[in-house]
Formats: C-alpha cells, structure tokens, sequence
C-alpha cells in the first residue's frame, strides 16, 4: 500500500544555467537593493555540503531524469564543513510545486545514518523522522553522493522570495563522508555556467521580476544531485 503523502506548504522553485559574467552583472544590481541571507559570510557566500539517498533501484535519480511529476529526495546537509548544524531534509516535487520538509539532527545519528543504519529512528516522534526509517528498512535507502557548492542568496519579505547564485558545484567521487573537508572533488559542468535559482511562495513580485528581467538565462531543470552522479556507478 502506498504511503500517504502529508501536507506541506507548496512553493515554486525556478532553476537556470548563467554564465559567468552575468551572473556578475545580475550580482550587482541585486546587492544595491536587496539584503543577503542570515547565514552569509563576509564575502556574501556560505558553502553547501549534502549527502543525498537514493534507493536500491536509485528512484530519484531515474524519476528525476524522466521528468516524473511526483518524487521525493533525501539529504543530509550541513554548512561551512561544519557539524555545528546538521539538517536532514526531504525535498518533494509535487506537480508545479516544492514542498521541503527538514529537522535538524545530532551529528552520532548523522553518522549512524551514513553508515546505512536506521535503527535510531524507531523511537523518534518526528514524521520526517519516521519516513525516514520506512525509506531505509523498504526501500533501502542508502547515501550515494555528495554534492558541494557556494552559495550566495538574496532575500525579499515578499512572497518569501529567495535569489540564489550557486556557483563552485562539486561532487565528491567514491566518498560518502560528510564531513571530512579534504576530499577529492570534481565538477560535473563542462563550461563556464552557474546555477540561478528563484523560489517564492505564490507569485514572484513584480518589483523583483523587473530586477531579473533582461539577465540572458537558460531555464533548465536542474538537478545537482543528478549531475553529480555521473561519476558514481548505476
């Protein structure tokens, strides 16, 4: 029997390749009038680390590459390589629309997590939690790849909209170890394209769509996770 799919707030989520230099152009005029997020650093940027899980048949990579209007993905994520704060999110596409659930968890049940144990799950009263160990003991959800990258976002009250330059995409061949800040990297992108990336509740503001409007951009859907595993095998 099918698992029922909870309710959770909906959002749009549009993803575009940019080049280089005009997603410095965009940068700039973005920075004159809107904020960057709380988590920013000096530079404007804060770095991505996550571990995503697939399952034995590898169904969110295979879903998401045949365009399958329903999917969910799991991730652990932690940020700056560090364990300060670790979140387990469930990212769902549901239709036109994102729906992410997350909760934050300690770095032993991280590890248990990695090394494919779900068993600390069984007492958690936590929903995401506890689809989390339907996911691992059914399914046999087991991590598969890292993904990492920098991230700069701008953020307006407004339709809770967020603009996000992720730039730097990584992946991490061979090593599902989250947290260990020398690993081997490589990119999976073979040019000189950045990844654009505007959510917002309802309707993006008109005031916004202005700043955005004249940037030459390639909408595309996107998946990090499905370019970083093309150093992993299927």
């Amino acid at each position: 029997m099918e698992q029922k799919r909870e309710r959770l707030p909906e959002r749009h989520e549009k993803k575009y390749w940019i080049n280089r230099a005009d997603l410095f152009t965009l940068k700039e005029k973005l920075s004159a009038v809107l904020p960057h997020d709380e988590h920013a650093g000096e530079d404007g940027r804060y770095s991505i680390r996550s571990l995503y899980f697939d399952d034995i048949l590898d169904r969110a990579y295979y879903d998401k590459v045949d365009g399958d209007a329903d999917r969910d993905k799991y991730r652990i994520r932690i940020y700056n390589l560090s364990d300060d704060v670790i979140f387990l999110e469930r990212k769902r596409k549901a239709g036109n629309f994102i729906q992410k659930a997350a909760c934050r968890i300690t770095r032993d049940l991280a590890e248990e997590l990695m090394q494919g144990n779900p068993t600390p799950l069984l007492k958690t009263d936590n929903e995401l939690l506890k689809d989390m160990y339907v996911q691992m003991r059914v399914k046999l959800l087991r991590p598969k790849t890292i993904v990492d990258y920098k991230r700069e976002a701008f953020v307006h009250p407004a339709e809770n909209t967020r603009i996000t330059f992720d730039t730097q995409l990584a992946a991490c061949p061979g090593s599902i170890d989250l947290f260990n800040p020398k690993l081997l990297t490589l990119s999976p992108v073979d040019d000189m394209r950045e990844i654009l990336e505007i959510k917002f509740d309802r309707m993006l503001p008109d005031y916004i769509n202005k700043l955005l409007s004249g940037t030459p951009v390639e909408y595309c859907a996107i998946s990090k996770y499905v370019l970083c595993r093309r150093f992993e095998p299927l």
